[in-house]
């Protein structure tokens, strides 16, 4: 067995460890991957990233991406603000108008070399901006969670299976697809371990994925807190979001040897293990305080990984051609 095959079979291991940890405590086991896995991902993977630049052609390409994280950082510290009458409000919808300008614009920033093209590129991006409105809801809900820590997921681990032709890749990747399944159908009326009084006061603060996942996938209007955290609906949705986030976390660390994300300088590495130290106080202390001052971490590893995210989509493409291409004897 090769180090990919094991990788693989870790891979495998860690689905349905998530799967089943999810099904007994979903709220919890969302909340403690969040909050203790969570960071160390954001800011290994930020700095991962940076050594590659970002998967972009041009050196100082991710400015467009962190300045939309820039501007995630002053709509939180405006209802920060706001909350104390000084608030400018308003900012939801330029921020969900940045998240569609940083998605688009990676696609660009990866295909394209010529600066010019480039800035005209990202010019056409921001003009076609406001005939997305259909668009907002996906941009703004579900692309920073539940497409990034699943389908991205799902697609990063079909193009290294692909990639390498393995068999062993094929089945993990096929498995991560089949655990939600079973997750929404093995005994779905059955809540092992109901919610703790901490854990309802400290998932407030997801509420609203829930309450729009409620409404769009299941027309459920206007679900209330008994249908979030109590019905068996609410429950098997909480059970593939736990699920969808804890594996995403598991993943990254489960390949640590693959994509080295560890190689660093040691004092960079040092600031990293620091901060998620600072990071796991802050959620101890107040789980709101924590999810208000690292959402901006979490937000801005979303997008600085769009363009890897494209450059997977693409990849698969070409390892499909090429599979189907071979010539047969």
């Amino acid at each position: 067995m090769n180090s990919t095959q094991k990788i693989n079979y870790i891979n495998i291991g860690l689905m349905l460890f998530s799967a089943i940890a999810a099904m007994i405590l979903p709220f919890e086991v969302f909340l403690f991957a969040y909050a203790f896995l969570g960071p160390l991902h954001y800011l290994t993977e930020i700095s991962w990233l940076h050594d590659r630049n970002y998967y972009t052609k041009g050196k100082y390409d991710a400015i467009v991406l962190l300045g939309v994280g820039l501007l995630l950082l002053a709509a939180q510290l405006d209802r920060q603000f706001e909350q104390l009458g000084l608030g400018l409000a308003g900012n939801n919808d330029i921020l969900n108008r940045g998240i569609y300008i940083a998605f688009l614009s990676s696609i660009i920033l990866v295909f394209v070399k010529n600066r010019w093209y480039k800035i005209l590129g990202v010019a056409l991006v921001c003009i076609t901006m406001y005939v997305a409105d259909h668009w907002i809801l996906f941009i703004s809900v579900f692309l920073p969670t539940l497409v990034h820590v699943f389908v991205f997921t799902a697609l990063f681990l079909l193009y290294g299976a692909l990639k390498s032709r393995s068999i062993t890749g094929i089945i993990s990747f096929v498995v991560m697809l089949l655990c939600p399944v079973l997750l929404f159908t093995i005994m779905p009326d059955k809540i092992f371990i109901p919610i703790t009084s901490y854990g309802l006061g400290a998932y407030k603060n997801f509420e609203l994925l829930n309450q729009i996942s409620l409404f769009k996938f299941f027309n459920i209007q206007r679900p209330d807190e008994q249908q979030i955290y109590f019905s068996s609906t609410g429950i098997v949705l909480m059970r593939f979001i736990a699920y969808a986030y804890t594996y995403h976390y598991l993943n990254w660390f489960s390949k640590t040897q693959i994509i080295k994300w560890h190689e660093v300088p040691k004092s960079r590495f040092a600031i990293v293990i620091l901060l998620w130290l600072f990071s796991i106080a802050l959620y101890l202390k107040d789980y709101k305080l924590g999810f208000e001052w690292l959402y901006f971490l979490s937000f801005l590893h979303v997008l600085l990984e769009f363009p890897l995210n494209f450059i997977s989509i693409t990849g698969i493409y070409k390892e499909l051609n090429n599979i189907i291409s071979i010539p047969k004897k």
